[in-house]
Order: structure tokens, then sequence, then C-alpha cells
């Protein structure tokens, strides 16, 4: 289980620790119902409801998915008709992400690069400007200094152009997220408090896809974000909040209370007590 940890800077291995997990990962994930490939290899994906009724039509548009993992919501937004660069700090990932767009002879449309996140800019020079940064699904929590994360964005965009980030809501932060953390209804006990979110290391990471296998990596850190926090981040780097919106929905089991929902959603059984995601348009303002 995860224990706050002491550090008030980021740890000295925190992206090789997480890089570990997340090598790891790409096996479990390839072979994973969760990342059910069938119907990208078949040209009918879709992203979940949330994004796909969101991002609307994309045919035509650059869009940089950052922190993109294999690739598999690249490869969907590129069978839509966008120009896609993944970037991803895995070099696991990334070769999976490359071969796989090989198979599905997407290869000219979706390109895929190994760098790490705050590289991004630098690495993605020549792929740039684009028109959305598109960022999904557990990818903020895995870094440290979210001011440099909304300067990366508004880096890559063009005057104009939009980031498109969907994410688990902070406030269902709170709770406690593990099987171990529930009561025998099932139901989440409290985690932390909103107010205190910080720094986190598991020195027993699992996968939150399946049947939760636990991780060969020693351990992994993950840092919590308050909503404030995020919209601050983008507001001081120089985007513009579109819109926000407030999701009852998260394409993972959250919390084992959770029931499955269309898409590939899970959602609370009867009352919507509080948002499980959020999603957002920001828009880069001339200067």
């Amino acid at each position: 289980m995860a224990a706050m940890a002491d550090e008030t800077k980021p740890p000295e291995d925190w992206r090789s620790a997480n890089r570990a997990t997340w090598d790891e990962r790409v096996g479990l994930h390839l072979a994973a119902e969760a990342y059910d490939l069938a119907p990208l290899r078949a040209g009918q994906a879709a992203l979940h409801p949330i994004e796909e009724a969101e991002t609307g039509d994309v045919a035509g548009l650059k869009i940089a998915h950052l922190q993109c993992h294999f690739g598999r919501d690249s490869l969907i937004l590129a069978q839509k008709g966008a120009e896609v660069v993944g970037l991803d700090f895995s070099p696991a990932a990334i070769a999976a992400a490359r071969a796989l767009a090989g198979e599905l002879g997407l290869a000219a449309r979706a390109r895929f690069v190994e760098a790490d996140l705050y590289a991004a800019p630098e690495a993605l020079a020549a792929e740039g400007p684009f028109d959305m940064v598109f960022v999904t699904w557990g990818a903020i929590g895995w870094l440290p200094d979210l001011d440099g994360w909304a300067r990366v964005v508004a880096a890559l965009l063009r005057e104009g152009g939009r980031l498109y980030l969907a994410e688990g809501h902070p406030f269902a932060m709170v709770f406690e997220t593990d099987d171990l953390g529930a009561d025998e209804a099932g139901r989440p006990r409290w985690y932390m408090p909103y107010l205190d979110f910080g720094l986190w290391k598991d020195e027993a990471p699992r996968d939150y896809t399946g049947d939760f296998p636990a991780l060969k990596a020693g351990h992994e850190y993950w840092w919590d974000h308050q909503l404030g926090h995020i919209l601050t981040a983008l507001a001081g780097a120089g985007l513009r909040l579109d819109w926000l919106h407030e999701h009852d929905a998260v394409p993972w089991p959250m919390f084992s209370v959770l029931e499955p929902a269309p898409g590939g959603m899970f959602r609370w059984p009867g009352k919507r007590w509080l948002p499980l995601s959020f999603s957002l348009f920001a828009t880069k303002m001339a200067r």
C-alpha cells in the first residue's frame, strides 16, 4: 500500500523507479481486456465515451499525445484522420507503439518519440507546433511539477491551439483506491485529506487492470494534485480555460464498489456521491 513520502522535493530516483513500473506494465496491458486492441485492429476503435463526445472531429489536426503509453489512443486518433505524435518515457512502450503502428499501416500518420515529458518541447521541436495536446487518464499524477507540465503544453501548441485533458477527479482521491482500504460493504475508506495532497510512495505497486497483479518493480511515486493547482498552472502558462466538465464515471475500477458502465467505464451504484473524473479544454492565447 502507498504511504506519504517525507521528501519535499522529488526523490532522485522518481523517473527511474516510475519508468521501471511502466516498462513492466506494457506487456500486461497489451494482453489486458481493459486495453482490448481488437476494435483498433478492425479499424473500428473509439475513445472512451467522455473523450469521444468532447474532442469531436479530429481529422486533419496535428496532435501531440503526451504520456501516450503504448499508443492505443494515439492510433485511434490517427484512424480518425489526425496526424499524431505520441511521446512517452518508457522505451518498452514506444517500441510497442511503433510496432503496432506498423502492423496497422499507420506509421505515416502516427509517430512515436521516446523522451521525458519535461523534455517534450525539444524532443518534438521538428514536429510542431500542434493544434491539440491530448492528455488523458492517470497521466499528471506521475508528474511532480505541474507548472512545468503546463509550460510544456503551451510550448507545443500553436497560438489558438488547445489542450484536451481528461483525468480522475482529485476529489475522489481522498478515498483509498486499494481493495484493502474498503469496508465490509466494499465502500472506500478515507485515504488522505484533500488539502494535504502531496507525494506518495508505493513500496509494493500493483497494476490497475484485470486482477490487479503485483509488479516486480520495487516501488513507484505518485503526486496527488488539487484541482485549483491544475487550473492555476494552466493559467500561468498562458492557457485560457474554455470549459471544465465533471463526470460520474471513470475508465478503470477506481473503487471496488463501482459498477461497470457502457464504453468500458465504471460508475457509482445508486446515488452519484461525487465526481469520479473531470475533463477540460484550454486554449493557448495569443501573446
